[in-house]
């Protein structure tokens, strides 16, 4: 399934259900939230009776390991329990080391299965890399140029305010634009049941209308904000495979 099927069966799912998403809010690495929830289901396999007091208290103590605390962080966080959802937070405000991530999505879990069992009704939990505000997800975007010199000031200015208005006018907004070297990149938030794709490609061919500008292709991704040099990267690997098709075509030909 591509990118553009995978955005619109999200669009279509949570459009009829947004009142029941839980959408975790921070940027957190997705591979520590693989690690968590892989964890966070094998002790569900084995779940067993706790004591809250002793599982804080542990928590809270220097002479217990990281990997320990982790394994109480779960614990406590499918308790379904006030108590513990409590110890969580006090843990998550004073945690400054590797724990503060798997404290955040062991402190949303714990608010979630609460709140699923006061409200009996089953809660949706929505975690991507770059996280979200409130029912809106984060993404990443880099928009090419068509050129080699990167944008002009007024190019510069007709991207911000079609990306802008497109989003804007989508019930998101924009946090960050930048323009290094013949790229835009901008972080932006926009509601889960958006049509990501349709709202990117219509400001785009916008801004084409005045001066064709922007390579037809862009990236999109709620997985992490890409430094200049990642993007370098990915810009000449794709270059690098066009090469390789094109060459290939040429062989096809002369044969």
């Amino acid at each position: 399934m591509n990118d553009e099927s995978i955005f619109g069966k999200l669009s279509e799912m949570f459009n009829e259900v947004p009142n029941k998403l839980n959408i975790l809010q921070e940027q957190i690495d997705v591979n520590i939230q693989m690690e968590y929830f892989e964890a966070s289901k094998n002790v569900k396999k084995k779940s067993k009776d706790i004591d809250i007091k002793e599982y804080k208290a542990k928590l809270l103590s220097s002479k217990i390991t990281n990997e320990e605390k982790k394994d109480i962080l779960i614990h406590l966080a499918i308790n379904q329990n006030v108590e513990a959802y409590r110890a969580i937070e006090e843990f998550a405000k004073i945690e400054e080391s590797q724990l503060k991530d798997w404290a955040t999505i062991a402190l949303q879990e714990s608010r979630m299965l609460i709140e699923s069992d006061l409200l009996d009704e089953s809660q949706v939990f929505i975690s991507t890399g770059l996280g979200g505000k409130g029912l809106n997800l984060r993404y990443f975007v880099v928009l090419l140029s068509t050129g080699e010199n990167g944008f002009s000031d007024s190019q510069k200015k007709i991207i911000k305010s079609e990306f802008e208005y497109a989003i804007n006018n989508n019930e998101g907004e924009i946090e960050k634009i930048d323009f290094p070297e013949n790229y835009a990149t901008f972080v932006s938030l926009l509601p889960i049941s958006s049509d990501i794709q349709s709202i990117f490609k219509s400001a785009l061919e916008e801004c084409n209308q005045l001066g064709n500008f922007l390579q037809a292709n862009f990236l999109v991704t709620n997985v992490k904000v890409f430094s200049n040099d990642e993007i370098k990267k990915f810009l000449e690997e794709k270059n690098d495979k066009f090469d390789d098709e094109t060459d290939s075509q040429a062989d096809e030909i002369e044969d």
